[in-house]
């Protein structure tokens, strides 16, 4: 088996106290308290949590831009305290935030980063990276003329320049359409056939259900899981039958084995049971044995988002809790 991509062990981040602080804040802001996960190589790996969650910290601490307080991390094999130099080469990163001179062009965004990392004018990839996030015909444009959505294709190539083995994307379809959303995920996903290990935090709790091989789920600074996706989704033991009845209810059904029961019309009803205790059939029969006659049914699976509120006890819109 080979190594894994990355491997955190223990890590833990504590920011200093601002100056002047008192009581429980002069004991600074714990961020991190002893993750530990190894992503493997040639993965799709999402890091979900709620806001505030720690997410962006432990990619600040891989990306050097974050000291950690303790523990460790090695990237393709090096650590980030002794080998920083190396462990930086593996790793490419696009961030939350749209950072280029906007009046550089596309072309010359990815030069000026090849020069940065040392790579001789004629090992440069800028052309072939252009193509591939579709940016060949912007090539001499201002980078600040971009649309939002080829701003964040252009991102991902500079974050290529170095031909890095993991890729570790932080909310790169935030504000992005659902097109552009969908060719950024195209081109992801293609990069990933080719060899890179892609790392990703989102809010779209869909998109990482969709993508990702292996969820970690951190919140309060805590690891509360880790494992592959359907492992993960299957976590959720809800599961909702969906009828339609022949005449209007007078009220909604009830009984014991229910979690919860919803009116969803004169004639419609969603039923939420745990599908440990009772299967869809059993759930039927007793809305039969309750003199409903029943002329439609759906079901419903639980879902990441569902497993995401059980975990971590967000409530409201799951989605934006996750970001």
């Amino acid at each position: 088996m080979n190594p894994p991509a990355i491997r955190i062990d223990d890590l833990r981040k504590v920011y200093a106290p601002p100056k002047g602080a008192k009581g429980a804040d002069a004991q600074g802001k714990l961020a991190l308290d002893g993750v530990s996960f190894d992503v493997p190589e040639g993965s799709i790996f999402g890091l979900l949590g709620p806001n505030g969650a720690g997410k962006s910290t432990l990619i600040n601490i891989l990306a050097g831009l974050v000291n950690k307080t303790s523990g460790s991390a090695e990237i393709w094999g090096f650590d980030i305290d002794t080998a920083r130099r190396n462990a930086s080469r593996a790793i490419g990163i696009v961030p939350q935030e749209i950072v280029f001179d906007p009046f550089f062009t596309p072309f010359e965004v990815l030069e000026n980063q090849g020069g940065f990392y040392g790579i001789p004018k004629a090992h440069r990839r800028s052309e072939e990276l252009l193509a591939a996030v579709r940016l060949s015909d912007k090539r001499d444009a201002y980078a600040r003329t971009l649309s939002g959505g080829m701003k964040r294709r252009l991102l991902v190539a500079k974050a290529m320049v170095h031909s890095p083995p993991i890729l570790v994307l932080d909310e790169p379809t935030a504000g992005v359409d659902v097109e552009l959303r969908r060719q950024l995920w195209d081109l992801v996903t293609a990069m990933n056939r080719e060899g890179v290990t892609v790392v990703l935090t989102t809010h779209y709790l869909e998109e990482a259900e969709e993508l990702c091989d292996r969820i970690a789920i951190i919140d309060h600074g805590r690891l509360i899981a880790n494992k592959p996706t359907r492992e993960l989704v299957d976590m959720a033991r809800e599961k909702i039958v969906a009828v339609t009845v022949a005449d209007d209810l007078a009220a909604a059904p009830s009984h014991e084995a229910f979690h919860k029961v919803e009116q969803t019309g004169p004639r419609g009803v969603e039923v939420t049971y745990d599908k440990d205790q009772l299967s869809a059939g059993q759930v039927l029969a007793i809305l039969q044995q309750q003199g409903l006659t029943i002329e439609d049914v759906t079901t419903r699976e639980a879902d990441l988002e569902d497993v995401f509120v059980q975990l971590t006890g967000s409530g409201g819109d799951a989605a934006a809790q996750a970001g």
